[in-house]
């Protein structure tokens, strides 16, 4: 009997058991086809990506390579520029000992004459039997192309420097041909690119010029010669960029597969070519198959162990379910002695098995209690003979439910037809065998207490509205009902208009009942789906939603501010309360509740300070930034009606003589209360004010008379310049201004000039060249300001025939800094000379940079170094002393020379 019993329990069970050995099965097929599927996948990005990175690391060694040869030719054109201008009389070995062509890639600079002879260079050691290079040199004589030529060295060439050869064509008067100059760099500086961490230690990085001659290459740390140790075979190559894998038996003498890049230069006759090892780069991907492959292996034999468990662990809880459902069926679920109805109830059904009625079989002296009975009299009893009708109904498919189900619990509120004596209920049905066993806790004075929290938690105790902790909790739910149906949503910022007046003359408590009298108008005039809350104090606010219009929220702002121009009552006594209220709109105001809170609380002070009593909606532009935009325009307005500018002078050097030779006029905002104000901060509010014209005619007046002060006291008579702005200039009748103004104060028009930024000159406006003909005829020079950091042109400057240049204090800043900035700073004083421009480079702080700017043969210097703007006041003094002492303009220049 016992084996059929249990023959009976496997057969019942069998399933459950056998379900994890299959389910872990499945897993591991899965997981071994996953593997291998990864796997493959990523060994095909692998070679994918290494294409990618080929490609992009050979353009970035395309870029370093014409960054590299456009700084070469740059020195090329200074050189031929420099000998030209020299009429060959330029030493290049005088230039090696003043600190040029120091730079250890460059092996030699020479210039060879017409004969193919070298006339200057920075060594004695040249070859010049160099085939490359006598190649090139008939070129540049049988061509007249200045362009910038590169020469790869020889293959098997035995010299005991392989070197690459940049050479530019010299000419003479009539585009004659005077000879070459050459710049020989050694080729193994071109593939100093090599960075171990990006192409492994096998990498390639080769640069081929003309017809694929190999200039360089370069396998890991070791440089090959350009006979080709690096290659073995030439690498067809039939597009101007591309990648594609090389075998490495037919091409590379490692015999190593590479994924090769290679890009031309645009501007150069050189093609960079980066390869990428495939050996190390499939090394990783062993490494990671071997890892996956024994992880995977781990899972498997996991899955295996994990089946077994559960299969067992399975078979014994089903075993204990089996008896313990035998032992459920024999006890009862609920005991007496405790607190809680306890009921056992059978299901009673019709010929078709339908459930239509449930029969107390049993239950505890406490739970008749709650039906008003003791347990004899309610055994037997129908379910359905205890409630009503309806009541029933609902109860019959709950039960059910649970029968199905085999548990429900839930806790309802209690109707007078339950036929229980409480008002909430928690119950808990669990099926047993045909029945079901039923619990019920009476917990009516638990959800009174929660109720009293609620109201404590989310109501004003004062006037019986919602308050804060409501309006935080209920707000983002509203909004994003607001958001989810498409409509827009009001939120009205309320604050009283003369309730701290009540509160302090008639104390706190006919503050108290004036709340509550305000707390009932604003329900009075409000829909009872509108949601009134009290934030605190004499502050409240009113949710709108759905709204459709802000004409909605405009109309509801008009009855509450139309019901508070009635008074309130208070001891017989009359007091007038206003209503200030600011609008907010969901979404266009704001998309949280914070947000909305905010903006709603701007726009509630903005009545407040327009008048009080009105409403207004939320517009960002009218405050914070408007607010203090207004108050500094109101300033300024007052600053020019009450002359609170002065001007600040700072002087301009000549950079050999150490002479005062003009200064220029700053102007200062001393603000009576603020004190001195930042042009950075005035200054464009003026511009986008137009009060930039009454301050600039202001300046120009001041500086005509401070010059003409300056000569009656019998000073020396120096230049100063004034700034003029864009606007100023494009508003026209400049020059007629100017002359006015000299005329006023019996000024010589040399010493005024007009300081100029770069973008008030740009266009091809007729009207532009007229107004700076205009202001030339009067004898007034004219200055670029700031130079380098706008939209000027060579042919812009040269068209303006403009007088003296001023470099930003950006390029002064990086004189000493780098190469780079001295070349670029070079360049400028060059092309000023050129144009017969005076050169002033702004922000000189240091000797380092004055001595720079002598060798640079910069005319003049200004910044910190020599002065601060000062006072006119201070002027006179600095007029009569040298600003640059003899120490200044020579130990430490020759120092930094030197160095």
């Amino acid at each position: 009997m016992g084996q059929l019993k249990n023959f009976a329990f496997l057969k019942e069970n069998l399933g459950f058991i056998l379900v994890w050995p299959l389910l872990c099965a499945a897993l591991a097929a899965l997981l071994w086809g996953q593997t291998l599927s990864t796997i493959k996948e990523d060994k095909r990005l692998l070679k994918d990506s290494a294409l990618k990175d080929a490609a992009t690391l050979s353009r970035a060694y395309a870029q370093y390579l014409t960054r590299t040869t456009e700084q070469i030719d740059q020195i090329s054109m200074h050189v031929k520029y420099d000998w030209e201008n020299s009429h060959g009389h330029l030493r290049l070995e005088d230039l090696r000992q003043r600190g040029l062509f120091t730079a250890s890639q460059f092996a030699v600079v020479s210039i060879l004459g017409r004969d193919g002879k070298p006339i200057t260079s920075t060594s004695t050691n040249g070859r010049w039997q160099d085939k490359a290079l006598a190649e090139q040199f008939n070129f540049h004589r049988n061509n007249n192309s200045s362009a910038l030529r590169v020469a790869m060295p020889e293959t098997g060439a035995a010299e005991e420097k392989r070197l690459v050869h940049f050479t530019r064509r010299l000419e003479r008067e009539e585009d004659a041909f005077d000879g070459i100059v050459v710049l020989s760099v050694e080729a193994a500086y071109l593939s100093t690119f090599y960075d171990e961490q990006s192409l492994g230690k096998n990498g390639l990085l080769a640069v081929l010029g003309e017809k694929n001659k190999i200039g360089t290459s370069r396998i890991g740390d070791q440089i090959n010669d350009p006979g080709g140790q690096a290659f073995i075979s030439e690498l067809v190559l039939d597009a101007d960029n591309g990648s594609l894998r090389v075998e490495g038996s037919n091409h590379f003498s490692d015999r190593q597969s590479r994924y090769v890049g290679w890009q031309n230069l645009r501007a150069y006759p050189l093609i960079a070519i980066v390869g990428l090892s495939e050996e190390e780069l499939l090394s990783t991907h062993r490494n990671d198959w071997s890892s996956t492959r024994r992880y995977t292996i781990a899972g498997s034999v996991f899955l295996l162990l994990f089946a077994l468990v559960a299969s067992i662990m399975s078979a014994r809880l089903s075993w204990r379910k089996h008896q313990a459902r035998e032992v459920r069926d024999t006890y009862r679920l609920a005991t007496e002695g405790t607190d809680d109805g306890f009921y056992m109830m059978n299901a009673l059904r019709d010929l078709q098995g339908q459930i239509i009625d449930f029969q107390f079989i049993d239950c505890n002296a406490r739970g008749a209690e709650f039906f008003g009975l003791n347990r004899e009299e309610l055994i037997d009893v129908k379910l359905s003979s205890l409630q009503g009708e309806a009541y029933f109904k609902v109860l019959l498919a709950i039960y059910s439910k649970a029968m199905e189900t085999g548990f429900y619990e839930d806790e309802y509120q209690l109707s007078k037809e339950s036929g229980l004596n409480m008002a909430w209920a928690r119950r808990r049905l669990v099926r047993s065998g045909s029945g079901l066993a039923v619990t019920i806790q009476d917990i009516s004075v638990k959800k009174e207490n929660e109720r009293e929290l609620e109201l404590l938690a989310n109501h004003d105790g004062l006037t019986g509205l919602h308050n804060r902790h409501w309006l935080l909790n209920f707000l983002p739910d509203a909004i994003s009902k607001a958001s989810a149906g498409q409509h827009k949503l009001a939120l009205l910022f309320i604050d009283l208009d003369g309730f701290k007046n009540v509160n302090d003359t008639q104390g706190h408590a006919a503050g108290d009942n004036m709340l509550k009298s305000v707390a009932s108008r604003l329900q009075s005039v409000l829909r009872p789906t509108d949601n009134v809350i009290r934030l605190g104090g004499d502050e409240f606010v009113v949710i709108l939603q759905p709204v459709e219009r802000d004409s909605k929220p405009a109309r509801v702002a008009e009855r509450i501010a139309e019901a508070f121009q009635q008074p309130f009552w208070w001891a017989g006594e009359k007091h007038q309360i206003g209503a200030s209220i600011g609008i907010s709109m969901f979404p266009r105001d704001g998309e949280d509740s914070e947000t909305l809170l905010k903006n709603a609380d701007i726009a509630m002070y903005s009545v407040k300070a327009a008048g009080k009593g009105d409403y207004d909606f939320f517009r960002p532009e009218l405050y914070a930034r408007l607010r203090a935009r207004f108050e500094l325009e109101q300033a300024l307005m007052q600053a020019l009606e009450q002359n609170q500018f002065v001007l600040h002078y700072q002087p301009r050097v000549d950079t050999l003589s150490g002479e005062m030779a003009s200064m220029e006029a700053l102007v200062r905002w001393i603000h009576p209360e603020r004190g001195l104000v930042s042009p950075a901060e005035f200054i464009p509010i003026a511009e986008n004010t137009g009060l930039i014209l009454r301050l600039g005619d202001m300046v120009m007046e001041k500086a005509c008379a401070q010059i003409a002060a300056w000569k009656a006291m019998q000073l020396p008579e120096l230049p100063v310049s004034i700034n003029v702005s864009a606007k100023q200039f494009h508003a026209g009748k400049l020059h007629q201004k100017l002359s006015d103004c000299l005329r006023k104060y019996n000024v010589r028009a040399d010493l005024l000039e007009v300081e100029i930024t770069e973008s008030s000159m740009m266009g091809e406006d007729n009207a532009i060249m007229e107004e700076l003909a205009a202001i030339r005829a009067l004898g007034i020079k004219l200055l670029v300001d700031d130079f380098g950091t706008g939209y000027s042109s060579l042919s812009q400057l040269q068209r303006l025939d403009m007088d003296i240049l001023k470099i930003d204090r950006v390029f002064t800043n990086e004189l000493d800094k780098s190469a780079e900035g001295k070349i670029f700073f070079k360049a400028i004083v060059s092309m000023a000379h050129a144009l017969d421009m005076t050169v002033v480079a702004e922000g000189v702080e240091s000797n380092a940079q004055l001595a720079l700017l002598r060798e640079l043969n910069c005319d003049e210097i200004q910044g910190y170094f020599i002065s601060r703007p000062v006072p006119a006041e201070q002027i006179p003094a600095l007029m009569q002393k040298l600003l640059l002492l003899p120490d200044d303009l020579s130990s430490d220049a020759t120092l930094l020379t030197a160095a």
